[in-house]
């Protein structure tokens, strides 16, 4: 018996056929399956559980497996899918990705990856030019918006300390430093500030409005309070579009406290950042030129496949300076022209990296940057769309403006909207509670019933919204109303 895993030329053909066939199938029946899966964490675990196997298993066979696993997901490419921020992949989007892992380049260095290296390259000065970050925008893709947040957070830190914290640890740098953010900040901010060994008690949260953004005034505040207090500021992260509400902060004032203060400014538009692809929102991004460093996630909004996050910065020198430690022999660069000693190591935290960049090139080749933005604008008119129709409603209210593509809502029983006007501070706030509880109960109704899914938000005032974020190509206006049938049918459902 052969001990090559090559296959013959029909078995490759037959093997291609049916793979195509499988992945044309779904994008054919995409919108026809249930948003979210009939079935349970038990019946999956069953139907997949197996022994492994001794000898190769039928084409067929595995083929049918493959269907059941996209019949049992949750489909991040169904028109109504409005939860978290799950953009479709383009069917381009995800030939690429084939095409990429059968080549399986290690995007390391060029010596490693000379054509896929270029390609990245070229990649990230595109995303630079698409968000007003400029053409001449330096950068890298990585895992999405987490790792870039680490990665930009890292280098603030490396650049802004003024001990040698890479040899001798944060406990010997001084006083502690410390971060600038919104009380809208995800999640990965003060994470990273863990993993630096910052500690999330120096992230330091600033107000925001009546509108989410950032409040410069309390900014200003609180750094003049830290610096006197002993404090080491050396950073702010501002928003390009927050994860609960999509506000975007005041970019072009934040940056100027950032240069008054001389700190690190690092823009997270890990969701938001590719709106500026629409004129109607580009205003809202006037200063992100002005950051040191901007991550955003292709995957996010920019309907590629995951993972495809990216980090952009403008100062090469000052990130690569941060990275420059002593090489193993193994990664020593001996080539002589310059664009030939390239390394994505000087750069960011990962060494082996996958060719993530040719589904983003050959996405925004076959359609176009102009095709591509008009999706995008399209999917915030859809957002404000259905804060028409929840504002029109006596059964809806909605909860916060709607700046890019995310909306959130509530619902309200018949006379309770005269029972928050009239109630007293007490009663409304059991009232609120109640309301809660109840729109919590539709929205896991909703997501069950698998024909729309919304996911939620506690804003800042504590109450629940149901949210609908939309990233989707495929969503229509009928989508839009029919969520919100859905919704109002749930309701129904639940209070008998």
């Amino acid at each position: 018996m052969s001990q090559s895993l090559d296959i013959t030329d029909d078995a490759m053909r037959e093997l291609s056929a049916q793979s195509v066939a499988l992945v044309s199938d779904y994008f054919e029946r995409i919108a026809r399956l249930p948003v979210f899966p009939a079935t349970s964490a038990a019946e999956i675990a069953e139907h997949l559980r197996a022994e492994i196997p001794t000898e190769g298993e039928p084409l067929e066979k595995l083929i049918g497996d493959c269907r059941a696993v996209m019949n049992a997901s949750r489909q991040n490419g169904h028109p109504r899918m409005f939860g978290y921020i799950a953009s479709p992949a383009t069917p381009i989007g995800a030939f690429a990705d084939l095409i990429a892992s059968a080549l399986n380049p290690n995007l390391t260095s060029w010596r490693s990856s000379p054509a896929p290296t270029q390609v990245e390259r070229i990649v990230v000065g595109w995303l630079g030019s698409l968000i007003g970050y400029g053409e001449d925008a330096r950068g890298l893709l990585m895992s999405g918006g987490s790792l870039a947040n680490l990665n930009a957070l890292f280098i603030a830190q490396r650049v802004k300390s003024e001990a040698d914290v890479s040899h001798k640890g944060l406990w010997n740098a001084g006083a502690p430093m410390t971060i600038y953010v919104s009380d809208q900040v995800h999640l990965s901010i003060p994470k990273a500030a863990d993993i630096l060994g910052i500690g999330r008690e120096q992230v330091r949260l600033v107000k925001t409005d009546e509108r989410y953004k950032l409040d410069v005034k309390d900014l200003r505040a609180r750094l003049l309070s830290d610096i006197q207090s002993g404090l080491r500021p050396f950073c702010i992260v501002a928003n390009a579009g927050t994860t609960n509400t999509g506000a975007v902060d005041p970019l072009d004032e934040t940056a100027s406290v950032a240069e008054e203060f001389d700190l690190w400014l690092h823009v997270d538009g890990a969701y938001g950042a590719v709106a500026a692809l629409d004129e109607t929102k580009r205003a809202l991004f006037r200063g992100i030129e002005r950051a040191d460093s901007v991550s955003l996630d292709p995957h996010k909004w920019l309907y590629a496949p995951v993972d495809a996050g990216c980090l952009l910065f403008r100062d090469e020198s000052r990130v690569r300076s941060v990275f420059s430690l002593s090489e193993a022999d193994y990664i020593k660069v001996n080539e002589q022209a310059e664009e030939e000693t390239f390394a994505f190591w000087d750069y960011g935290i990962e060494l082996s990296r996958r060719f993530r960049a040719l589904k983003i090139w050959l996405m925004l080749r076959y359609y176009g940057a102009r095709r591509v933005a008009g999706a995008i604008s399209r999917d915030n008119a859809l957002a404000q769309l259905m804060a028409e129709r929840v504002e029109a409603a006596e059964d809806f209210e909605l909860l916060a403006p709607v700046e890019l593509s995310i909306c959130c809502f509530r619902y309200l029983p018949p006379g309770f909207r005269e029972k928050l006007i009239t109630e007293s501070k007490a009663e409304r706030e059991r009232s609120n509670a109640e309301l809660d509880s109840l729109n919590a109960r539709i929205m896991h109704r909703v997501q069950r019933g698998g024909r729309a899914y919304l996911s939620n938000a506690t804003l800042k005032n504590g109450r629940y919204a149901l949210r609908a974020c939309i990233t989707n190509f495929r969503t229509t206006d009928a989508d839009i109303n029919e969520t919100l049938e859905i919704v109002r049918e749930a309701a129904r459902e639940e209070q008998g």
